[in-house]
């Protein structure tokens, strides 16, 4: 009886070992199969990845120059705005400067009449 019991352990355990053997050898098999598809993928993959890196430094490429040209933009206007802003500054100066002159020429103006009236008034007077 002993003796089946191990002869029934032996075989199970003999059919064990060639079962993970033969599983071994099927996945060693499949990977030998599989390798040319796999390095395909795996080509394909980074060709994908290598595309992708592409266009996000395109990407980035791109919105460094519009952030460019808006700062121009930006400059340029606010450079306009600063010219537009003297030469207002400007223009009331000189407006300023033709009014007091204007002022001047009155004040002379109503001078030299208020002298010609003294001169006649004496001229009558002697």
């Amino acid at each position: 009886m002993k003796n089946a019991k191990n002869t029934d352990i032996v075989d199970r355990r003999a059919a064990s070992a060639a079962a993970k053997t033969d599983l071994l050898n099927a996945y060693r098999a499949a990977q030998a199969a599989a390798a040319p598809s796999k390095l395909e993928r795996q080509a394909e993959r980074m060709a994908v990845a290598t595309a992708r890196e592409e266009r996000r430094v395109e990407r980035e490429r791109l919105k460094l120059e519009e952030q460019e040209r808006t700062r121009n933009e930006m400059a340029a206007h606010q450079a306009a705005l600063e010219a537009a802003a003297v030469a207002e500054n400007q223009a009331k100066e000189a407006a300023e400067n033709a009014r007091i002159a204007r002022v001047i020429e009155d004040e002379a103006a109503r001078k030299s009449e208020r002298d010609r009236r003294y001169a006649n008034r004496k001229a009558r007077q002697a």
